[in-house]
């Protein structure tokens, strides 16, 4: 897809520029109008000075929070190339929401920092506003079969935010790459 296919507008809010969500219309502020990849079944990727965004939806939070898993591992690994082999247990704990979303993100990270474990698929058991218990299905890191496409060293406050919409809801979060 390419810039003058997206809904982009020129218009500055402060220093930032914004451009309206996928399915919202919500205007959210960002450092670079290129989208880099847009998924069609729930999160795109955009640029940021640096760094890269994730911008997720879906019908409600736990599709959400399952689509800015996806959209953060496939900037790490080739999607599609992981098995569901091994289950890891994943609880984070946070003080509103949107902290809650950058914990899940960095606890994902620590898995494959720490465990060389990569995710396939993701099932959220229980969400509140402060409280995330899920299921992580993936397997070890095989070098010969999982393309390492980049590293996504820690998931920032940076454009951090959670969101309403029609029909659903809108997630956006920046990654240090």
């Amino acid at each position: 897809m390419t810039t003058d296919q997206w809904p982009m507008t020129n218009e500055k809010l402060g220093d930032p520029r914004v451009h309206s969500g996928a399915l919202s219309g919500r205007r959210w502020p960002c450092y670079s109008y290129r989208v880099v990849m847009r998924d069609e079944t729930g999160f795109e990727i955009f640029a940021v000075t640096a760094d890269k965004g994730i911008r997720a939806w879906g019908r409600d939070l736990p599709e959400v929070f399952v689509n800015v898993a996806r959209g953060m591992w496939s900037l790490m690994v080739e999607p599609g190339t992981a098995r569901l082999q091994e289950m890891r247990p994943v609880r984070v704990e946070a003080g509103d929401r949107e902290t809650l979303l950058v914990a899940w993100l960095n606890e994902l990270l620590y898995l494959y920092e720490a465990e060389e474990f990569v995710a396939a698929e993701f099932a959220i058991k229980e969400l509140t506003d402060t409280t995330l218990e899920a299921e992580v299905w993936g397997e070890r890191v095989d070098r010969a079969r999982h393309a390492l496409v980049g590293h996504v060293k820690a998931a920032t406050y940076h454009l951090l935010q959670i969101s309403p919409m029609a029909g659903g809801w809108e997630a956006q979060v920046v990654v240090d790459v």
